[in-house]
C-alpha cells in the first residue's frame, strides 16, 4: 500500500480554511448553539465500521513499517532561516483546494495569512459507538495538546462546551454519514458540498478539518473538525496534532516542508520543531491578519533567523 493513499487532506477542512471567506461555511458569524446530538447507532462495532478499524489498523502498520509516522520532533534535520521563511508562506499564505462548478477540488491558490483573534473554546463530542475508555484517553490527550499550543501561539484555547467556536467529532463510519443534520444544527450555514465531503468521506482521508473566517478580517470565528474513531491510537494521535494545527491558521501542504506534520508524505505523525515555530511565527504580533506573502515575507524572514538562531 502506499503511503500516499492516506493522504488527511483530501478535505473540506483545509478547503474552508483554505477559502479565506469560508465559502464552505457561509459569511455570518456562529450563533454558538448547543450541539446537536450525534445520532445513535448500536455500540458494538458495525460490520461496516469493524472493516474500517481493519483498514486502518493496516495502514498504520505499513506506515510503521516503512519508518513514516515519526513521533520525535525531528531535530536530527537541519532547518535555515530560508528554508523556514518559504515553507512558512507556503503553508500559511497558500492553500491545497479550491472551490469549483463541479465541487470542492485540489488547486492551490494564494490568500492572505488569516489566524485566530478571540478564545478557542473546543468541544469534544464522541460517538456513541466510542468506548469510554477511549473517550477518556483521547479527551487527556486533546486538553494536553491545546495547552501546548497555546502556550505556543499566546492563544486561549481550552476544552469548553460553553459557547463552543470549535467542535470535535470523533465517530464511527455509520455515525460520520449520519452526520449532516448535526452540521446542520450548528447554525454555521454550511454549504451542502462541505458536508457531503464528510458524509461521503472516502476510506483515503482518515480525518478532516473546516473553519469559518470573515472575508475582510481575515479572522477565524468557528471550526469543525471530524475524526474516525476507527483510527488506530498513533493514526489517532496524528489527527488531533494535525487538524486542530491546521484550524490555526496553517492550511496548506509542502512537500518540502521536512520535518513537518503538514507535508503529504506521512513521515512524521506529530507537531515538530519546524511546526512549533511556524505556529509561533504565526501569532507573532509582527505579523498581522490580511497580509500577503509579499508583504509578509521579510517579517517572515526576519523572525525566522531569530527563531533558528540567526540572528540574535
Amino acid at each position: 500500500m502506499a503511503r500516499r493513499a492516506s493522504a488527511r487532506f483530501l478535505m473540506a477542512g483545509a478547503v474552508c480554511l483554505a477559502l479565506g471567506a469560508c465559502e464552505g461555511l457561509g459569511t455570518g458569524r456562529p450563533t454558538s448553539p448547543p450541539s446537536a446530538p450525534i445520532p445513535a447507532v448500536p455500540t458494538e462495532p458495525t460490520p461496516k465500521s469493524a472493516a474500517a478499524s481493519r483498514y486502518y489498523a493496516q495502514v498504520q502498520q505499513v506506515l510503521l513499517r516503512e519508518s513514516m509516522l515519526r513521533t520525535d520532533p525531528g531535530t536530527d534535520i537541519p532547518v535555515s532561516a530560508e528554508a523556514l521563511t518559504e515553507n512558512f508562506l507556503r503553508i500559511a499564505l497558500f492553500h491545497e483546494f479550491r472551490r469549483s462548478n463541479t465541487g470542492i477540488v485540489r488547486g492551490e491558490t494564494e490568500t492572505q495569512l488569516t489566524r485566530w483573534t478571540v478564545p478557542l473554546r473546543v468541544s469534544l463530542n464522541f460517538g456513541a459507538s466510542v468506548p469510554a475508555d477511549k473517550q477518556a484517553t483521547d479527551r487527556a490527550r486533546i486538553a494536553s495538546y491545546l495547552a501546548r499550543l497555546s502556550r505556543l501561539t499566546g492563544q486561549s484555547i481550552a476544552l469548553s462546551d460553553a459557547a463552543p467556536n470549535f467542535w470535535v467529532y470523533i465517530v464511527s463510519e455509520d455515525e460520520r454519514e449520519a452526520m449532516g443534520p448535526v452540521l446542520n444544527g450548528l447554525g454555521l450555514d454550511i454549504r451542502n458540498d462541505v458536508i457531503e465531503t464528510i458524509t461521503r468521506m472516502p476510506p483515503t482521508t482518515y480525518c478532516n478539518v473546516f473553519g469559518l473566517s470573515g472575508s475582510e478580517t481575515h479572522t477565524y470565528s468557528a471550526a469543525v473538525a471530524v475524526i474516525r474513531s476507527e483510527n488506530p491510537d498513533l493514526l489517532r494521535l496524528s489527527c488531533f496534532h494535525e487538524e486542530i494545527a491546521q484550524a490555526m491558521g496553517l492550511p496548506n501542504d509542502s512537500p518540502r516542508a521536512r520535518p513537518s506534520i503538514f507535508n503529504d508524505d506521512e513521515e512524521f505523525a506529530l507537531l515538530t520543531d519546524q511546526d512549533e515555530m511556524m505556529l509561533r511565527m504565526l501569532y507573532s504580533p509582527e505579523l498581522r491578519p490580511g497580509m500577503t506573502a509579499t508583504e509578509a515575507r521579510p517579517i517572515v524572514y526576519s523572525l525566522a533567523r531569530r527563531l533558528t538562531g540567526g540572528d540574535s
